[in-house]
């Protein structure tokens, strides 16, 4: 409705009426167009107001149908429907109350009609005049009735405009206010951004400082235990030159440094040589050292030491007075270390750090257990399947799905050797005790032994009928464990490359095998979940837990050799308490459990999963 439009409503017996509204001026103030055809809904209350728009509608239908056809209408009411004179006068002195005289006048009237004064043909009709005005003046009452609801309907719809022009006005204040308020957040915000850009270099470079700062530390303390075991050997040297006894040799190949020197002898190489002149063997006679007459073509091939070394770990297992039951690990950590599943694990030889190998590619060296990382290295074209540390803790092998196998210097921070000669994917890879080979399993159903001095392959393991999953060298000697998709696990001599003795039990694929800290008991995980325990010694299965019915990707010995864990593909880790029997599950991972390891206490049990975490259980 315009401004200043006005609406009258007029009739013969009442005075005028008007209802003046008028717009209020409009600010430049942009709203968004409302659609047309949005249906306009009353609130509670207005329900009258409703109904007195119906009425106006259908009352403004019938007034245009009667100015369509106003004689037809005439006609009808006053010439088809005559009114005799008796019920016209009944009629008004009923509608006057008059009740005793229409009682007279009926009684009169009908005698008159059984006398036969009155006939009907002399009664006739009332005159149209008078039926004509009783019509006009029942219409007239009707209309008087319909003007007070139109005028009571006007006062609601004055009041509703009123009310909704208040509303609208709020609405456009509290609308103007918000606009202010969003334009101010996004002025600070840009502000905030912009003052974020300008520390966002100091803060890169204050992060690339902190993390140089912890590899040097890292390798500060490294470099600390290579001189202390260098120390260590020397002394131990002397003492038994000054005694004239055998040399035995070093435990700790802390000053094996494994580079590629042009020397024809490495450490380990020279300390054998010496032990032997000491005992009074010729190094150099032909007829005792075969190793010697076949290194003429390889002459900076290693050799393997003898096969008589005691495990000095196992002093540290004695240490170990109370282990936990099984039942007792409680998650106490979750660290997101990868974006991708974390395949394998690997613990240092003497300090709290863990390396977590990844299908991302990568491998990350973190502080344990507050998850602090100390290095990563990048390189390998594929998923990694597996990793070792050198037993000094200066290196580290890896095997990988791009079918290589690569040795990792921390002091150099990279690469220094990549292994290529499987067919198929490798599956994992094991450090000799002495640093100087490298064994590898692969899905190409061969297994490798490296010599790191010569870089090349000293022996192809060949025997098994399918996919070698795993693979480890027995602490401080040179028997290799393997296990094969074929159900078996198979023990090698690494100095010939021949398989000394064939474990035969499993009815699935045996996916892990390692030994316990004394070297006598053997545990296998298969397919299946199955785990069992085998005496070395006689061949034969002494334990057998079904764990299933979910694969176990990987087992792991505590090392007091009293506990076993299974990295389970439901989820979960399982721990077998051997003396009880009693197995326990650890609920915690959102996808597999991929890889499983004990700290060098068994106080802590780390797992890593497809989820891309480890978990850490004490």
């Amino acid at each position: 409705m315009e401004e200043g439009t006005t609406v009258t409503t007029t009739d013969a017996t009442f005075c005028l009426h008007q209802v003046s509204i008028t717009e209020s001026s409009e600010d430049d103030f942009q709203y968004e167009e409302v659609p047309g055809d949005d249906e306009f809904s009353l609130q509670d209350g207005d329900e009258d107001l409703a109904k007195a728009l119906h009425t106006m509608q259908e009352q403004a239908v019938d007034a245009q149908i009667m100015a369509q056809r106003p004689g037809q209408i005439a006609k009808h009411s006053l010439s088809e429907m005559p009114e005799v004179v008796d019920d016209f006068l009944c009629n008004f002195l009923i509608r006057m109350g008059m009740n005793r005289t229409l009682d007279c006048f009926q009684t009169e009237w009908y005698e008159l009609m059984q006398r036969g004064v009155l006939e009907p043909k002399d009664i006739g009709f009332v005159p149209d005049a008078y039926t004509c005005n009783q019509h006009l003046e029942r219409e007239n009452k009707c209309l008087r009735k319909e003007m007070e609801s139109y005028k009571l309907a006007a006062n609601k719809a004055k009041e509703a405009l009123l009310r909704m022009q208040k509303e609208r006005d709020f609405h456009r204040m509290h609308h103007k206010r918000v606009v202010q308020e969003k334009n101010r957040l996004i002025n600070d915000i840009k502000r905030l951004k912009t003052h974020y850009a300008s520390y966002e270099p100091m803060l890169r470079q204050l992060n690339e400082k902190y993390e140089i700062l912890l590899r040097e530390k890292m390798l500060t303390s490294l470099e600390r235990d290579r001189v202390v075991g260098q120390i260590t050997g020397l002394q131990a040297t002397l003492q038994s030159l000054e005694s004239g006894s055998t040399i035995h040799i070093p435990v700790t190949k802390a000053g094996h440094k494994g580079e590629r020197e042009d020397a024809l002898e490495g450490p380990s190489q020279r300390a054998l040589r010496e032990a032997r002149v000491s005992s009074g063997v010729n190094p150099y006679d032909p007829a005792k050292d075969v190793t010697k007459q076949m290194s003429k073509r390889y002459p900076k091939d290693s050799e393997f030491p003898v096969d008589i070394q005691v495990n000095p770990y196992l002093a540290r297992a004695k240490e170990c007075v109370r282990p936990l039951k099984s039942g007792m690990y409680r998650l106490s950590n979750t660290l997101k270390v990868h974006d991708l599943a974390v395949s394998c694990l690997a613990l240092h030889p003497r300090k709290e750090i863990v390396v977590t190998g990844s299908d991302d590619r990568l491998w990350k060296m973190w502080a344990f257990p507050n998850g602090n990382i100390i290095m990563k290295g990048e390189g390998h074209t594929d998923w990694l399947s597996g990793c070792c540390f050198h037993p000094s803790g200066t290196k580290l092998v890896t095997s990988s799905g791009d079918t290589t196998v690569r040795i990792w210097d921390f002091a150099k921070g990279g690469c220094i050797l990549t292994l290529e000669g499987h067919s198929y994917a490798a599956w994992d890879c094991s450090w000799h005790s002495f640093g100087d080979f490298v064994a590898s399993a692969s899905m190409d159903k061969t297994s490798k032994i490296w010599d790191l001095n010569s870089e090349r392959c000293r022996y192809t393991l060949r025997g098994h009928k399918d996919s070698v999953n795993s693979i480890e060298f027995l602490p401080f000697s040179n028997i290799l464990l393997t296990s094969s998709a074929d159900k078996t696990l198979s023990l090698w001599d690494a100095r010939t490359g021949l398989c000394a003795q064939t474990f035969c039990g499993h009815m699935h694929s045996c996916n892990h095998a390692t030994f316990n800290m004394k070297g006598d008991t053997i545990v296998s995980c298969d397919s299946y979940g199955v785990l069992k325990l085998w005496d070395i010694r006689r061949g034969v299965p002494m334990v057998s837990i079904d764990a299933g019915p979910h694969p176990g990707n990987q087992v792991a010995f505590d090392p007091s050799g009293c506990i076993v864990a299974l990295a389970s593909n439901d989820g979960t880790v399982k721990t077998l308490e051997l003396k009880s029997g009693n197995l326990s599950s650890l609920v915690g991972h959102e996808d597999e459990v991929q890889s499983i390891i004990f700290d060098h206490k068994a106080e802590h049990l780390v797992s890593g999963g497809s989820d891309g975490t480890i978990r850490i259980w004490n």
